[in-house]
């Protein structure tokens, strides 16, 4: 090694090796390497967030606002900027835990977890769903103190977590921002300005924001929109605007629904219901206000009900919507199809004599009215009056020569006015009930469902089959959406409701005339709902439940329009398994009265001064 030419040699070998090395990396890097790291850099480099697109609002038909969307964020953590490779720090996730905890009202230790990295692709972690912009602003705000103090000889971080532990003295000069890896994605939050309101007719959206229950998750697709994204370079957390490659496809907001609802008889007929729920100490009941013109339903309230706000405390039962849901036997309200078939068939008037023993054997079994009689003279006006079971299987007996033709003609009036039948409206959970074809009622059957018993219904149905007797014997088909606001801004009616015509006009006059009865006159059952100053047409409803173990309990219902002579409003009550007085005109007469004074003063509907008909009881 003294000589001189040998150390030359030594050294010229050294770097040789030495640039060898270099080129061969570089070779690598350049050419074999090139694409994949190329990729990486881009990986890492280049962030894509959603861009969530606002959800329609719904409203009421003038307009106020039922449910709507306010601006809210989900945070979000990138995990791979909390290694210690990248944050120069080995408890990256602990201190960003340490300082995000009370914020977000999480546990740390499980924050902690959650912003752990399991690989070098784990930079997408979810912390916490739709917070508020104030709790993005707490948090952008220490990130911007931490930030601050990089490299100014302490460190904020240190100085806060030491704060926590007790010793003021710990300070750390390489300066850290935990909270750099912290993002956040514009999630919007829906909010029911009015709490319960109609609730069981909107549903509810879910904590990804997805409609899961009533209106909101039928009309799903068109209240949501279009999500969007946006692509952005970063580093360290922070975006690069002279970085190129950036671009957003800007999302589509969603159309807005308008309902047939009124929001001032819809909060009427909930308080209604819910107070007599409450006070007969129900199982449940619902209201449904109809306008009998066009078929808009006004108002359709359930109790119980539940706040849209606040699922975590609601009810599962309470959540769904009973007035489309439940099937149930009607009971004595569904005897004005079976009188409309009588007198559109021309088989009876209302002023018929009909002779209504104390009992009636049929099939198997033997028949009575709710309250014992012996023989009674009435006119088929005063067997709708007096609700009569006897009076109404004997007055179905003559819609046909033969017991079956009798019950094939019942049948098709009850298909006519929409009985098993869907409504339409599409509700999620909706039922169409239950009406067997004559060729399966059994021998009890062809005789208990011409009162109302044996077949199934839901509210809106039986809803329906009055508004039609109002509307002049034409069905109209039930809606509850108005119409569609775009993003664009522009209205769309819904398209009229079909409409058919079930029985003559004359046929409804005379149904209207004999419903006044049962609510005016004093041998009627349903005195209760008399309303000062109106003409009010309506019948009282009283059945046995059908459960799946038997019956149990009663549906006490009543369903009626007003003003009788020239119909505006149909409402309908029905209450469940009531404890006590069960009623129909007991407990839902009241109901129907508050919540019918209500809306006719509401439309501002006038009296029409008409005298009542004052069709005979008795012959």
């Amino acid at each position: 090694m003294g000589e001189p030419r040998k150390r030359l040699r030594v050294m010229v070998i050294a770097l040789g090796t030495v640039f060898a090395l270099f080129f061969g990396r570089l070779v690598q890097l350049q050419f074999l390497d090139s694409t994949a790291l190329a990729d990486e850099a881009t990986a890492n480099r280049y962030v894509t967030t959603p861009l969530a697109a606002q959800r329609g609002a719904i409203t009421d038909a003038a307009g106020n606002v039922l449910a709507t969307t306010v601006t809210a964020y989900d945070i979000t953590a990138d995990p791979t900027m909390l290694t210690p490779e990248q944050l120069h720090t080995t408890d990256g996730p602990a201190q960003a835990a340490t300082l995000l905890a009370p914020i977000l009202g999480m546990d740390q230790q499980a924050l902690a977890t959650a912003l752990t990295a399991k690989s070098s692709k784990d930079m997408y972690r979810l912390l916490v769903r739709q917070q508020t912009p104030q709790t993005w602003n707490q948090i952008t705000a220490l990130s911007a103190k931490l930030g601050a103090n990089a490299g100014k000889g302490h460190c904020l971080t240190e100085n806060l977590l030491a704060q926590k532990a007790g010793d003021s003295g710990r300070v750390d000069s390489a300066c850290a921002n935990p909270l750099a890896s912290i993002f956040h994605t514009r999630h919007d939050k829906r909010v029911y300005p009015d709490g319960g309101l109609a609730a069981n007719v909107l549903g509810f959206v879910n904590a990804e924001g997805v409609g899961s229950g009533g209106l909101e998750q039928q009309y799903e697709k068109l209240l949501k929109g279009t999500d969007g994204q946006q692509v952005y370079a970063q580093a360290n957390g922070r975006e690069v605007p002279t970085a190129g490659g950036q671009h957003e496809q800007a999302p589509v907001p969603g159309s807005s629904l308008r309902l047939t609802l009124n929001s001032d008889i819809q909060w009427d007929a909930q308080k209604a219901i819910s107070d007599e729920v409450a006070k007969s100490q129900a199982l449940g009941g619902y209201v449904i206000v109809q306008d009998v013109t066009n078929g808009k339903v006004l108002a359709m309230a359930s109790a119980p009900g539940f706040d849209p706000n606040d699922l975590a405390h609601a009810d599962p039962k309470a959540i769904g919507n009973p007035a489309l849901s439940d099937a149930y036997e009607p009971g004595s309200v569904s005897k004005l199809m079976t009188m409309a078939a009588v007198l559109q068939q021309n088989v009876a008037t209302p002023q018929t004599h009909v002779t209504v023993p104390g009992s009636l054997p049929r099939s198997d079994r033997v028949f009575h009215d709710d309250v014992a009689h012996g023989t009674e003279q009435l006119t088929l006006n005063g067997v709708l009056a007096q609700s009569s079971n006897i009076g109404t299987i004997l007055a179905a007996e003559h819609l046909g020569s033969t017991q079956q033709q009798a019950n094939q003609v019942l049948y098709d009036y009850l298909t006519k006015f929409g009985i098993g039948q869907p409504s339409g409206l599409g509700f999620p959970g909706e039922t169409r009930g239950i009406l067997p074809t004559p060729d399966k009622w059994n021998g009890s059957q062809q005789y208990t469902i011409p009162f109302g018993q044996g077949l199934a219904v839901n509210a809106l149905q039986t809803t329906s089959v009055y508004s039609t007797i109002a509307n002049g014997g034409v069905r109209v088909a039930p809606t509850l959406v108005e119409g569609t606001t775009g993003p664009d801004g522009r209205y769309t009616p819904t398209p009229a409701p079909s409409s058919t015509r079930v029985v003559s006009q004359q046929t409804a006059t005379s149904l209207a005339e004999m419903l006044q009865s049962v609510v005016g006159s004093e041998q009627g059952t349903g005195t209760s709902a008399q309303i000062s100053g109106y003409l009010v047409a309506g019948k009282t409803g009283t059945a046995n439940r059908a459960t799946a173990n038997g019956y149990s309990g009663y549906t006490a219902s009543f369903i009626g329009f007003a003003p009788a002579d020239k119909p505006r409003i149909t409402v309908s009550c029905v209450i469940q398994k009531p404890v006590g007085a069960h009623f129909g005109g007991q407990l839902c007469g009241p109901v129907f009265k508050q919540v019918m004074e209500f809306a006719l003063k509401s439309l501002q509907t006038p009296p029409t001064g008409a005298a009542a008909a004052n069709l005979p009881v008795n012959w």
